[in-house]
């Protein structure tokens, strides 16, 4: 299985045309009866030994956890972030094998934050005493930006693996630290963030989505590593904002009416609109299992208390079904009312030029 940004590495090295490849997209792009830029791909797997490596690296990394944590809590954190470095060195840069990246790459930052806080737990009291004494009256300061310590190290360590190995997921990781900073500071020096708390989650969704658009504009046909960045920060965006705003509503606070299911359904209306116009579908999965509950209860509120759940799966699969099989025709009718702002978003041309 050969990526996008493959093709355009190929293309990059020598080893293709430009015209071969656009020829190769095109052909591609025929037999399935849609774009390539409406197919969303990323590199997840190359074959099965990707499958087989993550599993032994897993595998490893559990078994120098252990062995760290039994020496001192820290032990286990470092000893899974340098080995995850090591094996990236070899199955990441120079075998370029996608799945084993993703585990390794979180194998290194987990191991980061784990050592951190690790050290933390050697002596918590320790700490609690030392923010006690910094600030007497609100130790919680303290400790907030002790945890935004931790935070912007783990993002400086994924800047890092970044840097080295230019995982896709990567950038993903790093933006979800950044905003683990901002929130940890924001909670600890403002008190009433706490009350507010999911209106901050919401804004850092937002503002992640953003990112992930900024990554999706600068690579429109979707034929670089950047398309695998955006997919990955749209993938981390959505379940910040389809949580926030579904938690806003009050959608799991207990039963609700038929006029709250609604709205739950217009809000998962409004977020296909945005999906077909950035051609992503990661809001559509995140609020899921919010429009699910919604006509299921909607459904029980109509009488069909028994039935409820299959006549759920049954509207949402068909709908679901239905946008897919349909999506390019769809999606050309949703961005052709956007005017100007299409000249920014990943084009609905069926082919890809010959000149590409």
């Amino acid at each position: 299985m050969y990526s996008e940004s493959d093709i355009d590495g190929a293309v990059t090295a020598g080893a293709l045309s430009p015209d071969a490849a656009a020829a190769l997209r095109n052909h591609i792009a025929a037999t399935r009866h849609t774009p390539a830029v409406d197919e969303e791909s990323f590199r997840l797997l190359t074959g099965f030994n990707d499958i087989f490596v993550s599993i032994a690296a897993i595998a490893v990394l559990l078994g120098v956890a252990w062995l760290g944590q039994s020496i001192t809590r820290p032990m286990g954190g470092v000893a899974v972030a340098v080995v995850s470095w090591g094996l990236a060195e070899f199955f990441t840069r120079q075998r370029r094998m996608a799945l084993p990246s993703i585990v390794l790459l979180i194998g290194f930052i987990g191991g980061v934050a784990a050592a951190l806080a690790g050290l933390l737990a050697l002596d918590a009291q320790a700490v609690e005493t030392f923010a006690k004494s910094v600030s007497p009256g609100r130790p919680e300061i303290v400790l907030s930006a002790i945890v935004a310590v931790i935070a912007a190290i783990t993002a400086t360590a994924a800047w890092l693996h970044w840097r080295r190995f230019m995982v896709p997921i990567t950038v993903a990781a790093g933006a979800v630290a950044v905003v683990g900073v901002v929130m940890a500071l924001v909670v600890g020096f403002v008190p009433e963030a706490q009350r507010v708390f999911i209106w901050l989650v919401l804004a850092a969704g937002i503002a992640m989505f953003a990112f992930a658009m900024r990554w999706d504009m600068s690579d429109r046909e979707r034929r670089t590593r950047r398309s695998d960045v955006a997919f990955w920060l749209h993938l981390a965006a959505a379940p910040m904002i389809a949580h926030a705003l579904f938690n806003l509503l009050g959608v799991f606070d207990g039963p609700i009416g038929g006029g709250m299911a609604l709205i739950v359904i217009a809000l998962y209306l409004a977020f296909g609109f945005i999906a077909l116009a950035v051609d992503r579908r990661a809001l559509l999965v995140s609020s899921l299992a919010y429009v699910l509950y919604a006509l299921s209860s909607l459904f029980e509120t109509a009488g069909a208390v028994e039935l409820a759940w299959a006549f759920t799966a049954l509207v949402i699969g068909s709908a679901l079904l239905t946008l897919s099989a349909f999506w390019h025709p769809m999606r050309r009718r949703v961005v052709g009312t956007l005017g100007s702002v299409a000249e920014r978003l990943p084009p609905v041309s069926a082919m890809v030029p010959a000149s590409a």
